[in-house]
């Protein structure tokens, strides 16, 4: 039987059960997930087998991002161990054009906060993110030495509990855990439109690879009740690390049935409608998966322009170019197409984004390139990697 045939008749089943996925097991949510993956590969096989030319990017040479739950622990603590590098190298910055940036790993604080209305609710939403996340790990490569690549945090999983999963565990092999309890009346997300309960923590992360960990920037837009807003965009504001993880924003929309909907059912049907459903429909009070992600983690993370200040962002950021990877595989045609405007949520009214139109990542090691360059993982220059 032909991939195509056999892909819609994989997808209409898929579709049938998704009505019944929220309630679904742990492991039955992770072996369709797994089915998911399984055939992102098989399309890429199959289209590196009907084109003609050759690579130096293929699948069997490219770079694999793996699950943090899959990782061995001499794995974890070599990222962790890269990440902690970042943060005690100096800023690349002029101090006079952005005095909060204390060490390298700010510098990409910094510039999400600089970019910030024009990379969310833009056409350049997720090529901005990829290539974002990108030069994140070449840093980690090429300045810490670490020899893997960017791990990804898989949302399937532990959604009644997020503080379990091995993620956020708080041991020495995760991305440290919840931050300590602190009483207060929850988070405002969703452009204001969406309150979230508060959880267990709000407070100081107090255990594992970054319980010492120190933020310069932000809070340039808090969510969580008690943070205060700094008194301008990149000031200098020294301070731990919280978070208040979230299960009841788990399990509302880092759901099977949410993923099902953006990768096969009817939000897959465009690069429009998977990256609007992705984001969100907040006046619907449909939080989306992208922020759903930031959300769980709560406390700073949940700041629109300063949320990279978690380390976890960039687990949340690869998850989320997974899901595009998967979208793009199962949707060939459309794979490397654009939609949306080049200001936030089309405010104020602007043009469309175009394949040409830069993306710019400032004091990295990552040069100004077309979003064109930045749309096949597997296109060898710059991006050459696969999940698994």
């Amino acid at each position: 039987m032909h991939f195509h045939v056999m892909f819609a008749l994989a997808s209409t089943a898929l579709l049938a059960i998704s009505a019944a996925a929220a309630a679904a097991s742990p492991a039955y949510q992770q072996d369709v997930v797994k089915g998911l993956q399984e055939q992102a590969i098989a399309a890429l096989r199959e289209k590196a087998t009907t084109e003609k030319g050759s690579s130096s990017c293929n699948l069997f040479n490219a770079h694999i991002r793996k699950d943090w739950a899959v990782m061995t622990a001499m794995e974890r603590k070599a990222y962790t161990k890269a990440v902690n590098c970042l943060l005690n190298k100096p800023s690349k910055y002029d101090p006079n054009v952005v005095p909060g940036a204390k060490s390298r790993y700010d510098d990409f604080v910094a510039q999400h906060i600089n970019q910030t209305m024009s990379i969310h609710g833009t056409g350049n939403f997720l090529s901005w993110h990829r290539y974002f996340v990108w030069s994140y790990e070449t840093a980690l490569k090429e300045e810490c030495h670490y020899e893997g690549y960017q791990p990804y945090w898989n949302w399937l999983s532990y959604q009644d509990n997020p503080s379990e999963s091995p993620v956020f565990d708080g041991s020495d092999t995760s991305m440290s855990g919840d931050g300590a309890f602190v009483a207060h009346n929850g988070s405002v997300s969703g452009a204001g439109n969406i309150f979230l309960p508060s959880g267990k923590g709000g407070g100081c992360i107090t255990s594992g690879p970054f319980k010492n960990m120190t933020v310069n920037l932000g809070p340039v837009s808090p969510a969580m009740d008690g943070e205060t807003k700094v008194p301008s965009t990149f000031a200098w504001n020294p301070r731990c690390l919280k978070r208040d993880l979230s299960a009841y924003t788990a399990g509302k929309w880092l759901t099977l049935t949410n993923l099902l909907n953006i990768t096969t059912g009817p939000a897959a049907s465009t690069i429009e409608t998977f990256q609007d459903e992705l984001q969100g429909r907040f006046t619907d009070k449909f939080l989306g998966m992208h922020a759903a992600g930031h959300f769980v983690l709560g406390g700073d993370a949940g700041d629109l322009y300063a949320s990279p200040v978690d380390i976890a962002f960039w687990l949340h950021h690869a998850m989320l170019d997974r899901i595009w990877w998967i979208w793009q595989a199962l949707h060939l045609p459309q794979a490397f197409t654009v939609a949306g405007t080049i200001t936030i949520l089309n405010r104020p009214p602007s043009r469309n984004t175009t394949l040409e139109d830069p993306i710019y990542m400032g004091q990295s090691n990552a040069p100004e390139r077309p979003i064109s360059q930045l749309l096949n993982t597997l296109g060898g220059e710059p991006l050459c990697y696969i999940y698994l």
